[in-house]
């Protein structure tokens, strides 16, 4: 039998959402903040000739730049002040996780509640800032080594792109916690699935127009959209796949009533990591290729243009780099989110327990058993989808392309936020049965 939650769900409509006033205004704000992203995507940095820089990103972007222009909306290959998007901030994010692990202090901060992760989002912030810096210093330092891009050399121009890159992230930094806070999503990931989503017509219109030109196989017309819809119904399937461990609760009387044994599940994603490893992976690639293509192109030594190369986008070193990172951070990712001692131990106090399996310690053993071999799945799944794509992408040589890690982002993302609207819309419909179970009872 389904329960209240799912007949409601079953049951939500329009006129629902028109009744649910505070939702629209968390939709609306959400949509207004993701507009001012997009709007700041087309201001260009001060002080570098479009014309130029166009054409000299026109020479790069089938390698790693093409890759960061994507995950940044266009920013890039227009050098506008949003062009370090929120790569920095992961990247960032990724460093402070792992110190966290490594670290007993910033272990015991975790644990301390708000306050910690207060604390811990500070020093998220203080390191972007410092990794910002570094790479709006390579990104200065490549524009001064093209020819012409540049209109007045220098310190002024290098400390003033390194202001409007650094100040640029940290906005977006700002307006994705406004998002979460006010609106609907994940702010972090909305503003990279709205990066994402704003080249998809520039990818179908240069698709066709390597059709037409006879730059593509007529067999991709069909074969490209076969095999995103199949990515995508893939990661659906995925994403919603579980492994649900039966709960036991023994029979308890309280006072003179005595309560029936009930029975529930544990539910264990296929995927607990999320979208999170291949963003991560895809951070800690962009840093040093992007450090390495810029240094290469000045006085630099030669093993720059080497690593550079190396890691361009379609190469075997990246895609054994990238395959590798995203397994890791999977593994890595689910021992943070998901800790089965602390799980068992609630099973514990609750009464609960899986059957043929002794409470406590066993029991999170047992429950780490199955996580770590679901994860192995969930890791060998994000590897494919991710990497298949990629390797159409070198095979093309399409530049602006949309890879397994961009369709990855846009269907997850898509389906969290569609299941917050509809936890919204159940809490509304929660809210008028209260309030009409209320005034039945007055009549009364």
């Amino acid at each position: 039998m389904a329960s209240a939650a799912e007949q409601l769900a079953k049951n939500l409509n329009f006129s629902t959402f028109a009744k649910a006033k505070v939702l629209q205004q968390r939709i609306l704000f959400t949509l207004g903040a993701l507009l001012v992203y997009r709007l700041g995507t087309y201001i260009p940095v001060p002080g570098i000739d479009p014309d130029a820089y166009a054409q000299t990103f026109k020479q790069a972007q089938n390698g790693i730049f093409g890759m960061f222009d994507l995950f940044a909306g266009g920013a890039v290959h227009r050098m506008a002040i949003f062009a370090l998007n929120l790569i920095p901030y992961i990247t960032a994010s990724i460093v402070v996780q792992v110190l966290t692990t490594a670290s007993p202090r910033l272990e015991a901060l975790k644990k301390e509640g708000e306050a910690g992760r207060r604390k811990m989002n500070q020093y998220t912030r203080y390191l972007t800032v410092v990794f910002c810096a570094i790479q709006a210093y390579g990104i200065a330092v490549g524009l001064e080594g093209s020819q012409g891009v540049v209109l007045n050399p220098g310190w002024f121009f290098r400390i003033s792109t390194i202001v409007t890159l650094v100040g640029g992230t940290m906005f977006l930094m700002w307006l994705g916690e406004q998002i979460t806070s006010r609106g609907v999503g994940n702010g972090i990931s909305l503003i990279i699935f709205a990066g994402i989503v704003a080249n998809l017509p520039t990818t179908i219109v240069q698709t066709l127009e390597l059709l037409r030109q006879g730059a593509l196989a007529g067999f991709w017309a069909i074969g490209l959209p076969l095999l995103a819809i199949v990515v995508i119904a893939v990661i659906v399937f995925f994403e919603r796949a579980q492994r649900r461990l039966l709960i036991q609760y023994p029979k308890r009387q309280v006072g003179n009533k005595m309560f029936q044994g009930d029975t529930s599940h544990l539910p264990l994603k296929l995927n607990t990591s999320g979208v999170i490893p291949p963003i991560f992976a895809s951070s800690l690639l962009l840093l040093p290729a992007t450090i390495a293509s810029f240094a290469s192109r000045g006085d630099a030594p030669q093993w720059l243009g080497v690593v550079a190369a190396l890691l361009g986008r379609g190469q075997p070193v990246y895609l054994l780099t990238y395959g590798v990172l995203t397994i890791f951070f999977c593994f890595f990712y689910t021992s943070i989110v998901f800790n089965p001692t602390e799980t068992a131990d609630n099973l514990k106090r609750s009464g609960g327990f899986i059957p043929g399996i002794r409470p406590g310690e066993r029991t999170a053993q047992h429950i780490d058993y199955v996580l770590a071999r679901i994860t192995v799945v969930g890791a060998i799944y994000l590897t494919v989808v991710c990497l298949i794509p990629e390797v159409i992408h070198s095979q093309l040589n399409v530049s602006q392309f949309i890879g397994g890690t961009s369709l990855l982002i846009m269907v997850t993302v898509t389906l969290d936020t569609i299941s917050q609207i509809q936890s919204h819309l159940i809490a509304q419909q929660y809210e008028g049965l209260v309030k009409r179970s209320r005034l039945g009872g007055r009549k009364r």
